[in-house]
């Protein structure tokens, strides 16, 4: 962890419950799934909203998920050992979300704004489509 941070319990069953899939996933799906499992063990309360989403912003923080923001939804990072900034191919079909590096697309976008004198606050491509997976032959 960055900065002697500490996973805790909640925080690492939430990175799991994220990566169980290559799917984008909701904070009220990680609520409903973690509430499901505290009746199951016998603990029975529900996860309070505030808790998963503090969990939600440390892993981000971190680096170990994104955010994609058209889907306001939370999916695993990629490459969480390096700092980067996440780049989205998401399928209409099956839901899936591929992360893309964005090395020469961060430099292009970055050297565009700095020609204009832009001053780049955030940076968000998600580029919405279908997988080879979802596509018909029709779509080839």
């Amino acid at each position: 962890m960055q900065r002697g941070a500490r996973l805790t319990d909640l925080r690492k069953r939430v990175l799991e419950l994220i990566w169980d899939s290559h799917a984008p996933i909701g904070a009220y799906d990680l609520i409903d799934k973690l509430s499901r499992a505290r009746a199951d063990d016998g603990a029975g309360s529900r996860v309070a909203p505030p808790t998963v989403y503090r969990a939600l912003d440390f892993l981000i923080d971190q680096g170990l998920v994104h955010r994609i923001e058209s889907l306001n939804a939370f999916v695993g990072c990629a490459e969480p050992e390096r700092p980067h900034r996440g780049y989205f191919l998401i399928c209409d079909g099956c839901g899936c979300a591929h992360e893309l590096a964005g090395g020469a697309l961060d430099r292009d976008l970055r050297r565009h704004a700095d020609d204009l004198k832009f001053e780049v606050r955030q940076i968000t491509i998600e580029v919405a489509g279908l997988c080879a997976d979802c596509r018909t032959p029709a779509d080839a």
